[in-house]
């Protein structure tokens, strides 16, 4: 099968963007808003895939240093594939990609593939390409997820938690303006390991605006002061779990406790996957234990989200 590659640009946005709607694997996360809130920081290289004019792929891409990342600002993005994309079709599609990064000079290309509970047809036909094409797991991180049909019961901490924020009548509120909870999520963040959120607030502000029914904030009150909260990504079948954090307070009250169970038990209860997210650093090789352990309490258990290098 003869495959025609075109680099992106604006005048292809609106061919892209329908492309992410009805392919196998594409998110919120993949249409050119979102990845261009922070096109500044990037070289943008993204690559659109043909057969006979037809469009069967997208590689969400950027290039540093003779690099090739899918894509450095997104926590995945390999190949969003087309719902009549075959195992054959990858195999040529990848042939095809790495004859193109070689003619460019590519190095090497670093691939972060979608993890499959955001698939809505089966979708990992570029595993299989990785894997015949030699390329080498370099990164893996674990992420926790519920099935919400299949729920595990809290444990007992966590349900004692819940009880506490109970007792201190606490309330869920779903919220509008990020600057409050940013506060405590940015004083958590530098006190723990030094580092800001990857959003700023004005970053998270903008990309709920433009897209409203797929980023949430959910604030936990004591009357009127703001004990914690969490940002949620709903890309259809999955809550994700962005940000969480508490005050020393909230933690104390048992917010987030309180929290999880009314997003996991009542908001999010008919979504098939509730993920907290992953616990690791390093590409994988450190795992946050006590991180992981709350989120684990209250029923999550492992998902992996995977990055491949490819020599060209």
């Amino acid at each position: 099968m003869e495959i025609r590659i075109e680099r992106y640009d604006a005048d292809l946005k609106d061919e892209w963007d329908n492309f992410v709607d009805y392919s196998k694997n594409g998110t919120f996360l993949i249409y050119r808003d979102f990845m261009e809130y922070h096109a500044h920081r990037f070289t943008d290289s993204s690559l659109m895939f043909y057969n006979k004019n037809k469009l069967i792929a997208l590689l969400p891409a950027n290039i540093a240093d003779n690099v090739m990342y899918s894509h450095q600002g997104l926590t995945y993005g390999g190949l969003i594939l087309g719902s009549l994309c075959t195992t054959k079709m990858i195999l040529d599609i990848f042939d095809s990609l790495k004859s193109y990064l070689k003619k460019e000079g590519i190095k090497r290309l670093v691939y972060k593939a979608v993890p499959h509970i955001y698939h809505k047809l089966p979708a990992e036909e570029d595993l299989y390409a990785l894997f015949r094409n030699n390329a080498r797991l370099v990164g893996r991180s674990v992420s926790s997820c519920i099935i919400q049909k299949d729920r595990i019961r809290f444990t007992e901490l966590r349900r004692r938690g819940i009880q506490r924020a109970e007792d201190c009548r606490l309330t869920v509120k779903k919220g509008i303006r990020f600057r409050s909870f940013w506060k405590i999520l940015t004083d958590n963040l530098v006190l723990k390991y030094n580092v800001a959120p990857v959003h700023s607030v004005s970053e998270i502000e903008y990309l709920k605006s433009i897209f409203p029914t797929n980023i949430h904030l959910f604030e936990v009150w004591n009357e009127q002061k703001i004990l914690g909260g969490c940002v949620i990504f709903d890309t259809g079948k999955v809550a994700h779990v962005q940000y969480i954090s508490a005050s020393d307070e909230g933690k104390e009250c048992g917010a987030l406790d309180y929290l999880f169970n009314y997003l996991i038990q009542k908001i999010y209860v008919t979504k098939p996957y509730f993920d907290f997210g992953t616990s690791t650093e390093k590409n994988g090789v450190i795992l946050n234990e006590g991180l992981i352990f709350q989120k684990e309490g209250f029923g999550g258990r492992g998902i992996v989200y995977d990055t491949y290098e490819l020599d060209i």
